[in-house]
């Protein structure tokens, strides 16, 4: 698995289609063939060679402590790991804040389980969207 980097990977990823939703987070799926965003090279140059590639967007509007985008950022990279996900561009994108009154602090177990629950339902939407 290989991880976006460029900006230019991100919005192509992003401009594709949204294979799976949860309450706060959704994948997007573009396939390395498409054609390229409106005024961009084509996409093969963005995603050589052809493999799985993997973005996590976690915006500050709704993890607003790093120590939390960091732990949710870890446990998509980890979870995806495992996940049976297709040779394309993947972005997990933070879509909804945890509410930070039942998650007081900014790391705690309660939240990563959580996150790591709401992953593996993500993960699993996608790949019976996959298989159909």
């Amino acid at each position: 698995m290989r991880r976006l980097r460029t900006r230019a990977q991100f919005q192509a990823a992003l401009s594709a289609v949204t294979v799976a939703r949860t309450a706060h987070f959704a994948l997007h799926r573009c396939a390395l063939d498409a054609p390229a965003v409106a005024g961009a090279s084509a996409q093969p140059s963005l995603f050589q060679p052809a493999d799985v590639w993997l973005g996590a967007m976690v915006p500050k509007r709704w993890a607003r402590r790093a120590v939390t985008r960091n732990a949710i950022r870890r446990q998509i990279y980890a979870l995806a790991d495992g996940a049976p996900l297709p040779q394309a561009a993947h972005v997990v994108r933070l879509r909804a804040g945890f509410d930070r009154s039942r998650f007081a602090s900014a790391s705690s177990d309660a939240l990563k389980r959580a996150v790591r629950a709401e992953l593996e339902q993500l993960f699993a939407r996608a790949a019976r969207a996959g298989a159909s």
